[in-house]
């Protein structure tokens, strides 16, 4: 899960990506980059640390000057927490200057990768998103189009593109269209793309539709956007982009975030009533969700867990002792709220326990006479291997667990989770998901 961005054709390109970046740093915290072209040179700059840290001076604005630039925020699936591993990736080639920014995973990146090194090729980095560069810069075909639809015949996954040479720009999406990808254009005729709409919002840019799984978007000055549908394919969106990973405010092909949490909210109390008297959300995720479980059951809701809107989410914090010093650091009870009820807490998901436990144990201290867990999605029982750093198996707490077993474990009277027959309810059956950390239906492989 990272964000990408891609803009075109408009006054002040770089500025425009941040903003977008900055729309979408929920999506990953680790590093951030942008790459901007002025026709003749692209430039780039990314290094460890939030969208506002890295691009604080006016000055890297000066020097990423253009009217197109791409940009990045990191969330590591693959390769290190190193700044070589930031994107995104530039490089010098036979047909110029390119730069690539991608979300999603490789699931065949080792087997392309040692293939490259066997044949002669140098990787800078560890990531995946490399293994295009090098596939790109390989290729005989005479345009930078072609080039890039032959390497995509070679690579296996789940991904978002955003390329750029000095004068076009390319946004693909896999053939399932598992990671999202949406096209805005701004009033002046000017182009934007991105991994949610709220970029869109802040950017003043209006939606004009979701990239389509399997289609290549190219930008060139002076022409419309030409599209080129490469693969055709059965759609599998990635639920978990419902579930956790997009802002509410987005809209994920055709479907708004916010309205698909509240039905999950409301199945999940159609599927596991219980006997309470107030309903809390984890804020942020679990919110919406919440107010579902609360309208559907008649269980008065309220905020009674303060977040902390300083501190990262925990659950793509690479460290465990890191997600757990964050979950103390973010989440305050309002003891007041909480004292002598019987509580249901609702929360997005649960992968590997730890945070569940804290938030048990810490209403439990703020005097709540029993409290239920509510997960507003499946057990997690699979990783997966798309573009979510869910664990290995040993790390799912759903995979070597009972319910039960968990229940003790967190300290809850009750533990119960949405189904996966209630969440393809809530999101709609005109289409069939990914939910392999559900399923464990890889379907690309």
């Amino acid at each position: 899960m990272c964000a990408v961005v891609g803009v075109f054709n408009v006054k002040n390109a770089s500025k425009v990506a941040y903003y977008a970046l900055f729309a979408m740093q929920h999506r990953g915290q680790e590093a951030t980059g942008i790459s901007a072209s002025d026709g003749s040179t692209i430039r780039t700059r990314k290094r460890k640390g939030l969208v506002t840290e890295v691009f604080m001076d006016e000055e890297n604005f000066d020097y990423l000057k253009g009217s197109m630039a791409i940009g990045h925020n990191r969330y590591s699936t693959a390769g290190s927490k190193s700044v070589v591993d930031a994107q995104p990736i530039m490089a010098n080639y036979k047909l110029g200057q390119i730069s690539i920014a991608h979300n999603g995973n490789l699931i065949n990146k080792n087997e392309i990768r040692e293939k490259l090194i066997n044949e002669g090729a140098i990787f800078q980095s560890e990531m995946d998103t490399e293994n295009l560069i090098h596939l790109i810069a390989r290729s005989q075909k005479p345009t930078l189009q072609e080039r890039i639809i032959e390497a995509l015949e070679d690579i296996k996954g789940a991904y978002c593109f955003v390329i750029q040479s000095r004068k076009k720009m390319f946004a693909i999406r896999d053939k399932y269209g598992v990671r999202p990808l949406s096209l805005g254009k701004f009033p002046n005729g000017g182009y934007i793309v991105a991994s949610e709409t709220c970029a869109f919002d802040l950017v003043g840019a209006d939606f004009v539709r979701d990239v389509r799984p399997g289609e290549m978007l190219i930008f060139e000055k002076g022409k419309e956007p030409e599209s080129i549908q490469l693969y055709e394919s059965e759609p599998r969106p990635c639920a978990f982009e419902y579930i956790y990973f997009a802002r509410p405010d987005s809209v994920i092909d055709g479907k708004n975030v916010y309205e698909k949490r509240l039905e999950m909210g409301k199945r999940l109390a159609q599927e596991n009533p219980v006997e309470a008297d107030i309903v809390l959300p984890v804020p942020d995720s679990g919110v919406a969700a919440a107010l579902g479980y609360a309208r559907e059951s008649g269980i008065p809701f309220e905020n009674g867990i303060v977040r902390n809107h300083y501190v990262g989410r925990t659950f793509i914090e690479p460290i465990q002792e890191m997600r757990d010093l964050k979950v103390r650091l973010k989440l305050s009870p309002i003891k007041e709220v909480i004292k002598g009820k019987r509580v249901v807490i609702i929360d997005d998901s649960l992968v590997r326990g730890t945070t569940s436990k804290q938030i048990v144990k810490m209403l439990k201290d703020a005097g709540a006479k029993e409290v239920h867990m509510k997960l507003a999605s499946p057990q997690i029982k699979h990783p997966c291997k798309y573009g979510i750093d869910t664990p290995s198996y040993e790390e799912l707490i759903s995979a070597n667990m009972s319910d039960e077993e968990i229940r003790e474990y967190i300290g809850a009277d009750s533990l119960s989770f949405l189904s996966i027959e209630g969440l393809k309810e809530s999101l709609g059956h005109d289409r069939n998901y990914s939910l392999v950390s559900f399923d464990g239906e890889y379907f690309i492989c």
